[in-house]
């Protein structure tokens, strides 16, 4: 993990799958923390020790890790995340205390649908770069055929001893 994005998203998806540890536990205990509750208490403690093994494979660079982490998020949090947006659209105006818990959860499933993209765009990226490496400083000196053939040339003509 060269890059600072990769490194920054990384925090983001620990920083995330902390809170959804925080949610887990606390609705499982009965707080009631902010609105925000797990859509399945089954389904996320699973997510949790998924998404755990998936976060040791995206600091490894696989590609299979992101994958996973997209599979997985999408389908928790994708059809959640419909739901609460046509909740939202299909509401009246006037916001009530009983609705911020659906904000809060529709705004919570938008970044656990948007964190695993990041992810995987950046791991994506990351493979190209890879592939197809370039330096600036060293390709203009390598990729220069025609500085190439004025070395040889001028390496040919120059007889100099060294004591």
């Amino acid at each position: 993990m060269k890059n600072f994005s990769t490194w920054m998203l990384v925090m983001f998806m620990a920083m995330f799958w902390i809170l959804r540890i925080v949610v887990a536990f606390t609705y499982e205990l009965g707080i009631d923390f902010g609105g925000i509750q797990p859509f399945n208490q089954t389904m996320e403690i699973i997510l949790l020790f998924v998404v755990l093994l998936c976060m040791i494979l995206i600091v490894k660079r696989k590609m299979i890790g992101a994958l996973i982490y997209l599979l997985a998020y999408g389908m928790y949090f994708g059809t959640n995340l419909l739901t609460g947006m046509t909740n939202i659209l299909s509401a009246s105006s006037d916001i009530n205390i009983a609705d911020v818990g659906l904000y809060l959860n529709t705004f919570i499933s938008l970044i656990g649908i948007v964190i695993p993209i990041a992810i995987l765009f950046d791991l994506l990226l990351d493979k190209n770069r890879k592939a197809h490496p370039k330096d600036k400083k060293t390709d203009w000196f390598y990729q220069d055929e025609k500085f190439d053939r004025q070395m040889d040339e001028r390496a040919d003509k120059n007889n100099y001893r060294t004591l």
